[in-house]
Parts: C-alpha cells; structure tokens; sequence
C-alpha cells in the first residue's frame, strides 16, 4: 500500500487545512515520508506541548498561518499554489466546546469549507480535493446500528450539525460546479471522508480520553470518567489518514467514480466503550486510577455510535489494520517514549504502519 501513496504522492503538491492540529501533523510527516510537496494552511496551534512545534512542523512544509474565514487571502494562497491535491481539516472539532462557540463553530465549520470549494472553482489545473468531517454527521438514533453513507445526516450538537452542514454544503458545490459528468470541463474531484474517535501520540486537545488520561497520569490524579459507558469507534490516526491518502489516489485514477462519500472506522464488533479504553491504556502505562463522576447538567453527547465501513474496503480496497487494543498500544506507546525524539518516534510508527521499517 506503501507503494500505491508514494507513487501518487511523490513530488506532488498538496494543500492541506488545519495543519497544525493533530491530525494535520501527522499527515504532513506521513506527506514528508511519502515526498510530496505540502502547504499549510492553518491558525497558530494550540495547547502546550502541541504535536506540530514538537515534530517541527515548519521544516515539514510551506506553512501559512491565517484564518480560512478571509476569503481572499485564502483564494490568493490557493490559487498561487495550484495544488493537485486538497485535503480540508481545518475545523472546530470539539463537540463540548461547540455548546459554548456554537456561531464560531458553524462559521469555521460550515463556511471555511464553503470559502475552500469556491476558491477551488479558480485553480487551472487537475485537483482532488477530500473534505474531512466526522463520523458524527448522521443522525444518531442512539441504536445497535452501523450507519452507511446513505443514510440521513443530522447532528443534536452545534459541533455535529455543523459537519453535517458541510457535508451538505460539500455536495452542492459537487452537483453545482464539479459534477462528475462534467469532469472534464472542470477538473475537479470532490469527496469526503467520514471518521472520528481517532487517537494517537500527540493529542492534548481538551475533552478528548487520550489526552484526559495523559493530563491525569503528569499531574498524579485520578481519572474522572464522565460517560464510561459510552461506546465509540476508536481508531488510531494512522487509519483514517491512510483512509484519506488511498481514496485521494483513487480520485486522481478515475475522478468520475470516486467523487462521493466514504466512512473510514474500526472493524465490526471491535467498538469498546470509555471505561474499557481508559482500562486498556492504563495498564499498558502501568499506573493510574479513574472515577466515575457523571454530571446531570453536562451537554448532551451520543451514547452509541458505529460506522459501516464496507463502501471503503469495496471500493476502494481499504481496511483497518489495526484493533482497538492494538490503537491504544500504540498511542501510549508513543506518549511514554516521545521525550527524546518526537519527530522520530512518530515516523518510525508511520513506517512501522506502512511496512518501510
């Protein structure tokens, strides 16, 4: 599979939203080792420590700092670029958060991607362009249900709703200006790709588990659970971005099939709920303790949640390779080990996933 990504990639320009949040630091060492040529397009990274000043980031790619709100800064920086290749992570990505910014997460959510497309509208040369949102874009009818790229997208939180929004969003300007049937006067392939739950070495976002637990362990405190029994889709990050780069190649080979939706998640049956990760992790760590402390005034979040992934191994030949225990080895993995040389730790799991060990 290795092979398929640097062929593909290889010397290829790559524009890439949300660069310096978790998810874009490891795609721009995933890109690095592939040989491709990325911008970043991204605000400052938050938190300290954060994964993109740790990996060094700025060596990784031409990065520009700027808000995917002002429409023509964004145009000029993507326009001057011409890239053959878009991948849109640039969001607010935090369901808790979203009840407290619910106007800021529907503009950066809904509108930065609409201000993507339409710049997308000027470029002149052939481009793929995958918009990432969330496996949370269904509507959640809280059932032992798998649901499919078919069904009807909702969202009870403003964070939810808001990817849902450019799910939306994303398919007009598909059936608008880049048609499939019209491949040819336009030049543009559009998808996106559905996934969340990720973990992996260098998240210390807020309200996430992985980060939670990692706070817990620094400060010599007990975990507090607020839904231990709450079931997700985990998944290590390398999965969706592998995910993401497969169904970009596709794209490039045939533009008229592959313009569509994709749900990337775990295998069948391999779901495990909060209190069972938190168990996982904390023994692969060797130390720590959690309590249940569930609070009655909290902001609503989904119980269950499953994906149907088939589409994805159908069509386009992907699968999981790792299971949820083997995703929580090596995310605690690298946090008990990324000290002495984080850049390295993270592309070694990288080729370690790849097989280019």
């Amino acid at each position: 599979m290795f092979d398929i990504l640097k062929s593909t990639y290889e010397g290829k320009k790559v524009f890439l939203t949300g660069h310096t949040g978790f998810k874009g630091s490891w795609m721009l060492v995933i890109l690095k080792v592939l040989g491709a040529r990325t911008k970043g397009y991204s605000l400052v990274p938050e938190g300290n420590p954060n994964l993109y000043d740790l990996i060094e980031g700025n060596g990784l790619c031409e990065s520009i700092i700027h808000d995917i709100l002002d429409v023509k800064f964004l145009e000029k920086e993507l326009f001057d670029f011409q890239p053959d290749f878009i991948f849109h992570f640039a969001a607010q990505s935090l369901v808790r958060k979203s009840y407290n910014t619910p106007l800021e997460t529907f503009e950066v959510n809904m509108m930065g991607t609409s201000n993507l497309l339409n710049a997308a509208r000027e470029l002149t040369r052939k481009c793929s362009i995958v918009v990432v949102t969330t496996d949370k874009v269904y509507e959640n009818l809280e059932k032992d249900y798998a649901y499919t790229e078919s069904d009807k997208l909702g969202g009870f939180d403003p964070y939810s709703s808001s990817k849902a929004c450019a799910e939306i969003a994303t398919g007009s300007f598909r059936q608008s200006f880049f048609h499939p049937d019209n491949y040819e006067d336009h030049n543009i392939c559009l998808a996106t790709a559905r996934s969340g739950n990720v973990i992996g070495g260098g998240d210390w976002a807020e309200d996430r588990i992985i980060p939670d637990i990692v706070r817990s362990l620094d400060a010599g405190e007990k975990l507090n659970l607020r839904n231990p029994a709450s079931t997700r889709p985990w998944q290590h990050v390398l999965e969706p971005l592998y995910g993401y780069l497969l169904l970009g190649a596709k794209m490039e080979e045939e533009p008229q099939r592959f313009a569509d939706a994709f749900n990337f998640g775990p295998s069948e049956g391999d779901e495990l709920s909060v209190e069972d990760l938190v168990k996982i992790a904390l023994d692969k760590w060797g130390s720590g303790e959690y309590e249940v402390s569930s609070d009655v005034d909290a902001p609503h979040e989904a119980g269950l949640l499953k994906l149907d992934i088939s589409k994805a191994g159908d069509q386009l030949g992907w699968k999981p390779k790792m299971s949820s225990r083997e995703a929580i080895d090596k995310t605690v993995e690298w946090y008990t080990t990324y000290k002495d040389d984080p850049i390295g730790i993270t592309e070694q799991q990288i080729r370690a996933y790849f097989g280019t060990e």
